[in-house]
């Protein structure tokens, strides 16, 4: 089965669904405002959670010399590294729907009409994303293969949803949308994230919304422990 990505207007509403073009560059004055966007996010502050995960990759190397992002769910934004660690930037982002941490069993291999909005999660962990194909001959950063999210530049099929609009807001439930999959500013994809990643992949590092963070990132305990002995 081709895999579909879980976008409320994504690339293909189902494995059957022909062939589409490559996403239209977005006209110049909401180019502008994404660009904005994503410059206000970038000298936002980062949450405590985002810091201890970047200090701890950083420090740790468990990226393993590749590029990485971290997606902070509940602050609707996502952090880009080189392989070194190196910051390359902060921009606002959409996500799944439902507030949670877990994929529903089986939900890579569901019609998207068949996805309830219970399930609609971005799911929380740490995941090797490589690009590959989605439905529509799409070429994505798969995060997660096996449940079907990907990351992606803000769909274009439905125009109603106002998904841009939705992504500047400062209102972060704004950015709860999709069916699990992570949109960015287009800009910032093509730019940033698809010369990072195109060629080896990278890590993907995604915070929970209610789980403790080291349940999700069980070796933040080491660097908690590391911290607790220096002091």
């Amino acid at each position: 089965m081709i895999k579909v990505c879980l976008v409320l207007a994504g690339f293909a509403l189902t494995a059957s669904v022909s062939a589409r073009s490559a996403e239209p560059a977005p006209a110049p004055e909401l180019a502008t405002a994404e660009a904005k966007g994503a410059e206000t996010k970038d000298a936002a502050v980062r949450s405590e959670a985002a810091t201890r995960v970047a200090d701890w990759v950083a420090a740790s190397g468990d990226n393993a010399a590749l590029p990485y992002i971290i997606i902070d769910k509940q602050a609707a934004s996502l952090l880009l590294f080189d392989a070194q660690g190196k910051s390359l930037g902060q921009v606002p982002i959409l996500i799944g729907v439902a507030v949670g941490d877990e994929a529903t069993p089986g939900i890579g291999s569901k019609n998207l009409a068949e996805i309830g909005p219970a399930e609609r999660t971005t799911p929380a962990g740490r995941f090797l994303a490589k690009f590959g194909m989605a439905a529509g001959k799409q070429r994505v950063l798969w995060v997660d293969y096996a449940t079907s999210v990907a990351l992606h530049p803000i769909p274009t099929g439905n125009q109603k949803e106002r998904r841009r609009q939705r992504m500047l807001s400062p209102d972060i439930e704004d950015n709860r949308i999709t069916f699990g999959c992570i949109n960015v500013p287009s800009l910032f994809y093509s730019k940033s994230v698809r010369p990072l990643f195109q060629k080896k992949g990278g890590y993907v590092y995604v915070l929970p919304d209610t789980k403790p963070l080291e349940a999700v990132f069980p070796r933040l305990h080491v660097q908690s422990y590391a911290k607790a002995a220096a002091s």
